[in-house]
């Protein structure tokens, strides 16, 4: 069974309270709960944490090392400032996808720049809670490809 690391950063553990115009209603919780679920659904293991502390996330990645297969992360506002994190996802090489509940693009220019996407096979962003769901479907397909059906005229 795949083992996948979903990694969240600062104030995250806030939602639900924060902002909801922003960031919806649902709690982390009621996400992590999701993410096991669908984890299950696609026979993969989902380990959560979040940490408002940057060094705590760069040790998680870490230790993901020879534990996880894949790593799901929203690094929240680490996402435009955090080399260190940037520099653990490169140095443990696990194929990672970047999540925002919030499409950063369409913020402060200032949330424009990830220093994770260019280290990430991809980045799903605006889908509020959904963007979990959709970045785990997308990490365990890259995982675990599924043979293409021939396309039909």
């Amino acid at each position: 069974m795949l083992s996948i690391l979903v990694l969240h950063g600062p104030n995250l553990n806030f939602l639900g309270l924060r902002e909801p115009t922003i960031y919806g209603s649902i709690t982390l919780d009621q996400i992590n709960h999701g993410l096991v679920v669908e984890g299950q659904r696609l026979q993969a293991d989902v380990t959560t944490l979040q940490s408002n502390h940057e060094g705590m996330l760069v040790d998680a990645i870490q230790e993901a090392f020879g534990k996880h297969q894949g790593l799901l992360i929203n690094a929240a506002a680490y996402t435009h400032t955090s080399v260190a994190i940037r520099d653990a996802i490169t140095a443990v090489n696990l194929p990672t996808v970047e999540v925002h509940l919030s499409n950063i693009y369409r913020r402060e220019s200032f949330r424009h720049h990830s220093y994770i996407a260019a280290v990430a096979i991809g980045q799903i962003s605006g889908f509020g809670a959904d963007s979990y769901r959709l970045g785990l479907q997308a990490l365990v397909h890259h995982l675990r490809p599924v043979p293409a059906e021939p396309m039909v005229d």
